[in-house]
């Protein structure tokens, strides 16, 4: 019996082949990412989240946004014409985990920052048939008076240094007033405003 049948027909060397296989792949093709500059280095500019921002990237995540919106700008034509440049590395270092997301019920959200008014994402927010007719995105209304819990913001800024990122002493223990009397629409319309704004954008 040749070893290409006794693999196919015996569960354990199926495994233990398949296992092999991939662990060389991924050796081969993933590890060497991990020592690259263009994939570990920020691009130019590019910082942590400020305290609202990463509370407004929080109410993201919460509210299923990248359910519906992806965040990864592809290099085809077709979608740098819409989007903008292409999504590179070097602008989700600092993302744990990243939102790329792979639907698009919305819109691609790579390079929403700066695109719209900060009163128009809160009109959108609010109620996007208001400035969008044929959308089909709930609206998030709750958003404008929710607080922000400014203790709960520190404690994730502390985890996220663990993992890496250069937050402060300072950073950290100033973020409770930087977010004190701001509401989770204010956290949102942050977040989404800072979106892609390191990468030149090609209209």
């Amino acid at each position: 019996m040749s070893l290409p049948h006794k693999t196919e027909t015996n569960i354990f060397w199926l495994l233990l082949f398949t296992v092999l296989t991939i662990s060389v792949g991924a050796l081969v093709e993933i590890v060497p990412l991990f020592y690259q500059k263009s994939t570990t280095e920020p691009v130019a500019g590019l910082k942590p989240y400020s305290a609202l921002e990463l509370a407004g990237r929080d109410i993201y995540q919460r509210e299923g946004c990248m359910s519906c919106h992806s965040q990864m700008v592809r290099p085809f034509r077709a979608e740098t014409e819409r989007y903008g440049h292409y999504s590179v590395a070097g602008e989700f270092v600092y993302d744990h985990p990243f939102q790329w997301g792979s639907k698009r019920t919305g819109p691609d959200l790579a390079r929403v920052g700066g695109r719209y008014s900060d009163d128009w994402h809160r009109v959108h927010m609010i109620n996007p048939r208001d400035v969008v007719p044929e959308s089909i995105m709930p609206g998030y209304p709750w958003l404008e008076g929710a607080p922000i819990d400014g203790k709960g913001i520190q404690k994730r800024m502390r985890v996220l240094r663990v993992l890496g990122l250069p937050y402060t002493d300072k950073e950290i223990d100033e973020a409770p007033q930087k977010v004190a009397d701001k509401t989770e629409m204010d956290a949102m319309v942050a977040y989404l405003q800072g979106l892609g704004i390191h990468v030149k954008v090609r209209r």
